[in-house]
């Protein structure tokens, strides 16, 4: 893809003209209120800015996974309210998001006014990237603008079919999203350093195969360290592992070597008996971990070398955990970790980019995530970036 060519709604006349914004507002509700308006905040200043310049805003996304049609839970109302609370305005909302109820409700805005429309996956079109369905979705506007990196990644009638009908339009947050990952993959400042943790191998090897080709050195934690060093030779007591792809540790390691990337995998871990809040926990140099215990974060040893790595290093790359973060007190590896990245970033040492829902939840109770260069918003588009696929939401603006 050649992201040079994707335009940008910066210094477009859009006065008097119907904006159609698909943005993500997938987000979690509890008792009829939004319990985390991270997503809303960031979309707010381009919605904000398109009515600020007098642009007629219609704001579209999906909501959830309803089955066979309209459900009430499924509503994008509340979220619309929140999303008001945020620009400082009332919003408009329609009940339906092609047809007439759509239609009158598109027709009746004026300059600067911004209509949110009800959930598009209420319509099965939509998850079909059906062509009728995009088509009723293109007679509401002039304009299309993606701004939802976040759901990039699906094909579906409003992330790419739509594109395709009207002049369409990267919006600030995918732009910055875009920006923020060919800083660390395409055009970094080098040395390149990834911190890829999580559970399991097997659902990061197009992750690992595709960064090995971009970045200088690779800390290996979560889980999925486990599984490489058991393809050492190293006995991991019960610890999570994946012994069906120890060949696949052992060709990545051998790729990373024949291309002078450097591997670093934890020399101690806090390993328990139990994976639960408060276990009975020990520190212990990998190469000893007891048979009945199982490792459950990185041990100080290794966040020392980590910390080491990432100080010679100039762009940092993180997806993952380095352990059961969300039960104390396995966290620490992955907050100390998180919270030597910030200091770097601070002192104009590090690019640091991040993404991925444990890793920004992991930086949020580190309370870093403020201090990083960027951190994503996205969950599953990330990834497949990082795997290195081509995401249709991305290509669909690119003439």
């Amino acid at each position: 893809m050649d992201l040079d060519k994707v335009k940008t709604t910066a210094g477009l006349d859009v006065k008097g003209k119907r904006v159609f914004v698909r943005a993500d507002l997938n987000v979690p509700v509890q008792g009829g209120h939004v319990s985390d308006l991270t997503r809303l905040e960031r979309v707010a200043p381009g919605v904000s800015d398109l009515a600020r310049r007098g642009a007629r805003v219609i704001v579209a996304s999906h909501f959830g996974r309803p089955k066979g049609g309209p459900a009430p839970e499924h509503s994008l109302k509340p979220v619309a309210e929140a999303l008001g609370k945020i620009l400082g305005q009332p919003l408009k909302f329609a009940d339906d998001c092609i047809g007439p109820t759509a239609e009158t409700a598109v027709a009746a805005l004026k300059d600067g006014d911004i209509l949110v429309l009800e959930n598009l996956r209420f319509h099965k079109g939509e998850e079909k990237n059906d062509a009728d369905f995009t088509k009723a979705l293109a007679k509401l506007a002039d304009i299309y603008v993606n701004d939802a990196f976040s759901a990039a990644h699906r094909a579906h009638a409003s992330t790419a079919a739509l594109a395709k009908l009207l002049p369409a339009y990267a919006g600030p947050l995918l732009m910055e999203e875009i920006d923020a990952l060919r800083s660390v993959l395409d055009k970094p400042q080098r040395p390149v350093v990834a911190v890829i943790g999580g559970a399991k191998v097997s659902t990061k090897i197009p992750v690992l195969t595709n960064l090995l080709e971009k970045v200088d050195k690779l800390i290996i934690g979560g889980g999925m360290a486990n599984t490489f060093l058991l393809a050492q030779g190293i006995k991991v007591g019960k610890s999570l592992a994946e012994p069906d792809f120890l060949d696949t540790a052992k060709e990545i390691m051998a790729k990373a070597e024949k291309r002078g990337c450097e591997i670093v995998l934890p020399t101690d871990a806090v390993v328990s008996p139990r994976f639960e809040a408060n276990a009975p926990a020990i520190t212990v140099p990998v190469t000893e971990t007891p048979d009945d215990q199982m490792i459950l974060d990185v041990g100080p040893k290794a966040v020392v070398k980590d910390v080491e790595v990432l100080s010679q290093c100039r762009t940092l790359l993180w997806n993952g955990p380095l352990g059961a973060f969300e039960i104390a007190p396995f966290g620490e590896g992955t907050f100390q970790l998180a919270r030597a990245a910030a200091e770097l970033t601070q002192a104009g040492k590090l690019v640091s980019v991040a993404g991925g829902g444990d890793t920004v939840a992991a930086l949020n109770a580190a309370g870093v995530t403020e201090k990083f260069t960027y951190v994503s918003s996205a969950g599953g588009a990330f990834l497949e970036w990082l795997e290195g696929v081509e995401l249709p939401g991305i290509k669909a603006l690119i003439p």
